[in-house]
C-alpha cells in the first residue's frame, strides 16, 4: 500500500494526509481556498505556493501560468495533485456566516429540532429546544458542491452534461450530516431529549440535488421543475445516524429557481398575511423576487449572476478576512474598512456597491458606466482596484435585478410608491449599504421603506419546526411565479435599467 503523501500548510502550521495523487481541490476547499469557476482553471483564483518539496507542474498550468511564476513555485490547486511531500503556502481566511438569533412565537413541543438553511454557498444548521424554543447550538460551513461551480448553473451543468449529480448530492448529504453530528455534541445518551424533526430550505437546485431529484429540466427552457413539492426522508434513507430516525423534510418550492428558502422567508416576515403591499429580496448569484399581499403574491428569479457575492470580479471574493466591505469618500480620498482589520486581498459585494456610488458621486464613475481616464481603473485600496469590466458585471447584475422588481410591481398594478415596506434578505442584503443600493439604482425605495431582514430563510425553517401542520398548499396557490425573460418588455426594461441614475 502506497504511503500517504504529507502535505503542511503554511502559515497554519497544519499538516494533513492524503492519498498520493489526491487532487488538493478535494481537500483544501474547506481551508479557505476558492474555485470560483468550479476547479477548471479558468479565474487562476485557487493559487497556491510550493514553499518546500515538489508539486508537479500539470500541463494545463503551463498555459495558465507564466514561465517565471511557475519557477517562482506558484500552481494552481485546482490542477494539483501531490506525489510526495510539500509545504504550501495557503491563506485562511474566516468568513461570516449569518446565522438567525430572532425570537419568535411559538407553540411548545417536546424534544429537540434542527433546521437547516441550504445555501449555495453556505450551510448553516441549528439546533433547538422545542420546549422553550431556545437555540442550543450552532454549526456553519462552506457548501462543499463550490468545487465543482461556484453558482447554481455551473453545478446543473455538472451535474447534467458530466454526470455529477451523483457526487453532488453526496456531497450535500455528507456536509449536512457533519453539520448535524456537531451539533448533536453533548445532546446524546440516555438522558438527552430525542431529536423530533429536521426541517430544510434551499432553492430549487439545492432541492433538487439534496433530494435525488434530475435536475435536467432546471438545464434548458422554460427552467420549470417538474417535482418541486414537499420531499420527506427518514434520517437513515440519507445515511444520518441519529437516535429515534428523525423524519427529514425539505420544504416545497415556489416555481423555477425560487425556492423554499422564499418560502420560508414568508414564514419569517409573514408577508402572506400582510394587508399591504410588501417585498422580498434575495440577493446572490440567484436573485430571488417577491412582491405582494395576502391575496396575491408574484415571484421571479434573476440570471443576477455572482457580482453581489464577489464573483466575476477581478479581485472579488466572499465577504471574509481582507475583503473591502465598505467605501467611503473623505478628505478628498477613499476610506475602505476591511474585514478582519487585516491587508486588503481583493472587494465582496457590499463593498462593490459601495465603491460604485462613491464613484458616481466624485466622477471616478460616470452614470453610463465608463470609467474616465486612459487606465479605465478605479483605484481603492492598494493592491484593490476596480476595471471596466468589474463596472460592467454590476451593470448586468443590478439591471436584472431592478428590471425584475418593475416588471412584478407593474403585473400587480403597482408603482414603487405603492411598497409599504420591503424586506433584504441573505447576508448580502443585511450589509449591505441602503443608501448606496439606491445611488446605483439597485433598490430604488426611500431607506425608511427597505429593511435588513437577517437569514429569513433559517427564521422560517426554524418556524416550520414548530408547525409541522403548515398548509403549504395554500400559501402556494396565492403565489404566481413568471419568468421575467419571457415579459415581453423584459429586454428593453433591462437594458434601460443598466445606466446609473445621474443623482
Amino acid at each position: 500500500m502506497d504511503q500517504p503523501v504529507r502535505i503542511r500548510l503554511e502559515p497554519l502550521g497544519e499538516v494533513i494526509e492524503v492519498a498520493s495523487g489526491t487532487p488538493l481541490k478535494d481537500v483544501l476547499f474547506l481551508r479557505g481556498v476558492e474555485f470560483p469557476c468550479g476547479g477548471h482553471g479558468r479565474c487562476k483564483r485557487c493559487r497556491i505556493k510550493v514553499l518546500a518539496g515538489n508539486l508537479p507542474i500539470a500541463a494545463a498550468e503551463e498555459s495558465l501560468l507564466s514561465p517565471g511564476e511557475l519557477a517562482e513555485g506558484w500552481r494552481l490547486a485546482c490542477h494539483a495533485r501531490p506525489e510526495t511531500a510539500v509545504t504550501l503556502e495557503v491563506a485562511q481566511w474566516e468568513t461570516a456566516i449569518l446565522a438567525d438569533d430572532s425570537t419568535f412565537d411559538f407553540t411548545p413541543g417536546e424534544g429537540l429540532g434542527i433546521a437547516v438553511d441550504l445555501g449555495t454557498t453556505t450551510l448553516v444548521a441549528q439546533l433547538l429546544d422545542l420546549s422553550t424554543g431556545r437555540t442550543l447550538a450552532v454549526s456553519s460551513t462552506l457548501n462543499p458542491q463550490a468545487t465543482c461551480g461556484a453558482d447554481i448553473m455551473s453545478r446543473v451543468q455538472y451535474a447534467v452534461l458530466e454526470n455529477g449529480q451523483h457526487r453532488l448530492e453526496a456531497f450535500i448529504r455528507g456536509a449536512i450530516g457533519r453539520l448535524i453530528r456537531n451539533l448533536l455534541q453533548g445532546w446524546t445518551g440516555p438522558e438527552a431529549p430525542p431529536v423530533r424533526r429536521i426541517t430544510i430550505v434551499g432553492n430549487t437546485v439545492m432541492h433538487h440535488l439534496f433530494c435525488g431529484i434530475d435536475v435536467t429540466p432546471l438545464s434548458r427552457v422554460p427552467f420549470e421543475p417538474v417535482r418541486d413539492g414537499l420531499e420527506v426522508f427518514r434520517a437513515t434513507d440519507l445515511g444520518w445516524e441519529i437516535a429515534g430516525d428523525a423524519p427529514v423534510n425539505f420544504l416545497p418550492c415556489l416555481g423555477g429557481f425560487v425556492g423554499s428558502d422564499i418560502l420560508a422567508g414568508f414564514l419569517a416576515t409573514r408577508m402572506q398575511e400582510s394587508d399591504a403591499l410588501v417585498g422580498l429580496i434575495d440577493l446572490g448569484t440567484n436573485g430571488e423576487i417577491a412582491f405582494g399581499t395576502r391575496d396575491r403574491i408574484i415571484c421571479a428569479s434573476t440570471a443576477a449572476g455572482p457580482a453581489f457575492e464577489g464573483g466575476l470580479i477581478s479581485m472579488g471574493m466572499r465577504a471574509s478576512t481582507g475583503a473591502i466591505t465598505e467605501v467611503t469618500a473623505s478628505d478628498g480620498g477613499l476610506q475602505c474598512r476591511v474585514i478582519g482589520n487585516a491587508s486588503p486581498r481583493g472587494i465582496c459585494g457590499s463593498g462593490l456597491v459601495d465603491a460604485v456610488a462613491v464613484g458616481l458621486e466624485h466622477g471616478y464613475v460616470q452614470p453610463n458606466g465608463r470609467l474616465p481616464g486612459p487606465s479605465h481603473r478605479f483605484p481603492l485600496c492598494p493592491p484593490v482596484e476596480l476595471t471596466q469590466g468589474d463596472i460592467r458585471q454590476l451593470q448586468l447584475a443590478k439591471g436584472a435585478v431592478a428590471a425584475g422588481i418593475r416588471i412584478i410591481l407593474a403585473r400587480l398594478g403597482a408603482s414603487p410608491s405603492d411598497v409599504q415596506r420591503v424586506y433584504l434578505a441573505g447576508a448580502f442584503g443585511n450589509y449591505i449599504n441602503r443608501t448606496s443600493a439606491r445611488r446605483i439604482g439597485l433598490i430604488d425605495f426611500p431607506n425608511d421603506v427597505v429593511e435588513p431582514a437577517g437569514n429569513t430563510a433559517l427564521l422560517g425553517a426554524k418556524l416550520a419546526l414548530f408547525t409541522p401542520d403548515i398548509d403549504f398548499a395554500s400559501i402556494r396557490a396565492r403565489v404566481q411565479h413568471i419568468v421575467l425573460s419571457a415579459d415581453p418588455n423584459f429586454e428593453e426594461i433591462y437594458v434601460g435599467e443598466m445606466g446609473f441614475p445621474t443623482a
